[in-house]
């Protein structure tokens, strides 16, 4: 153990010493061997992508003799994932931008006015937070068939945005309440409009926690299948999620292409690894710089 004279503060080394506790000297090996699991597990599928069948089976942890790319263009044709990837654009990039458009004026307002409903109003949205999607799935079908948005891209937009509303007013409400004050008193000062406050003064401002929550929600939306199975009908109208189903379905009538199956998976995975592994900084950096300004 180190040993501290008197009138000397402790060293680098000593003070992490002091800080190291039974639950972080257990945790941290732990994250390490989460993250190289699924590290491992990645790695495991692109190398299974580009295998044969056979391959998968005899030798799943040794690297193939032969690359077999041809597995992707099988699954991209047979999956029919040109058209899926599209409607997943599509449904992906609406929704976040309409979650970002309509939770930024919201959170704003319940960040700023302070009466007596904000509060119950906040607790209202991070209570939607916590409800299942189960609990929720046969209400919104029977409203959905009874607006006619059943088996629409449009349709899976609106449930989208609506399913991802409360954590995004919840995060973004935090965030606005960090901004300071006196930036609205200066601008109402020079004669500036509460709207034209929020739109060229406060929401410049919050620029790290919008962007945190649009690439958060394309994230939880890329892969998404529980609403897409139940509020889309026809193939027309799929998603890459249920594009990769229907692959697995064929596989059921017309032999097992494994192979295949594995590049289908991996053509869902990968653009969401991708923008992680790009992006991942920015996305912590907008969920904590909120608790520390």
């Amino acid at each position: 153990m180190a040993v501290v004279s008197p009138g000397r503060s402790p060293g680098p080394l000593t003070r992490r010493l002091r800080r190291l506790t039974a639950g972080r000297v257990a945790g941290v090996p732990l994250v390490w061997l989460f993250a190289a699991f699924n590290v491992l597990t990645g790695l495991w599928l692109l190398l299974s992508s580009v295998k044969s069948a056979d391959d998968i089976f005899s030798s799943p942890w040794a690297l193939p003799d032969t690359f077999h790319w041809d597995n992707y263009a099988r699954a991209w044709t047979g999956g029919l994932f040109g058209r899926a990837a599209a409607n997943t654009l599509a449904v992906v990039g609406g929704t976040a931008v309409l979650t970002v458009l309509l939770a930024a004026p919201a959170a704003y307002v319940l960040s700023r006015v302070t009466t007596r409903l904000s509060g119950p109003f906040t607790l209202f949205f991070a209570l939607g937070l916590g409800i299942p999607a189960q609990v929720v799935m046969l209400p919104l079908f029977v409203v959905m068939n009874q607006l006619q948005l059943v088996d629409s891209l449009f349709g899976l937009i609106v449930v989208y945005v609506a399913t991802s509303l409360p954590f995004a007013v919840f995060f973004l409400t935090g965030f606005f309440t960090t901004l300071p004050v006196e930036l609205e008193e200066a601008a109402a000062l020079d004669g500036a409009s509460p709207f034209r406050t929020f739109w060229q003064v406060m929401l410049p401002l919050a620029r790290g926690g919008l962007v945190t929550v649009l690439i958060l929600n394309v994230i939880q939306h890329w892969g998404e299948t529980v609403f897409a199975l139940v509020f889309v009908q026809s193939t027309d109208h799929q998603t890459l999620s249920l594009a990769l189903l229907g692959l697995l379905q064929q596989m059921q009538y017309n032999g097992a292409d494994w192979g295949g199956l594995f590049a289908g998976v991996a053509i869902v995975v990968l653009p969401v690894l991708a923008a992680y592994i790009w992006l991942g900084r920015r996305i912590i950096e907008g969920m904590t710089v909120g608790s520390v300004k």
